[in-house]
């Protein structure tokens, strides 16, 4: 599988541990990317569509807010989605080990692999 990108790797995240729509989705990826990470809603309704055809992610047959606006379409990842997701988390930890072992990454001690502890 070749990687992902960064914003489709973040919507997977977004939606793993929760079905979200689509501004809820959007927040989430601001605040996991600590506002590095600002799609537009055009390019992110774009990519919610590719990771659907890709069969990644399916719309959610129920709102996760009861009393919602029913309008919303929410999304949940599928078990490929998943695999997807974390094929690619391993690959982005991979790369921050060998970052770790040439001394690229400051202030950082590696734990193990993808795990991070400042120094």
């Amino acid at each position: 599988m070749s990687p992902i990108t960064t914003l489709s790797h973040a919507i997977l995240l977004a939606i793993a541990d929760e079905d979200r729509h689509g501004y809820a989705i959007l927040k989430e990826v601001e605040r996991q990317s600590e506002g590095r990470l600002r799609p537009g809603t055009g390019t992110l309704y774009a990519a919610l569509q590719r990771l659907g055809e890709g069969g990644l992610i399916v719309e959610a047959p129920e709102s996760a807010e009861p009393g919602g606006d029913a309008r919303r379409r929410y999304y949940r990842l599928t078990a490929e989605g998943r695999m997807v997701a974390q094929e690619e988390t391993r690959r982005l930890a991979r790369l921050v080990q060998v970052a770790g072992e040439k001394n690229l990454v400051a202030g950082l001690r590696l734990i193990g692999l993808g795990e991070l502890a400042e120094e």
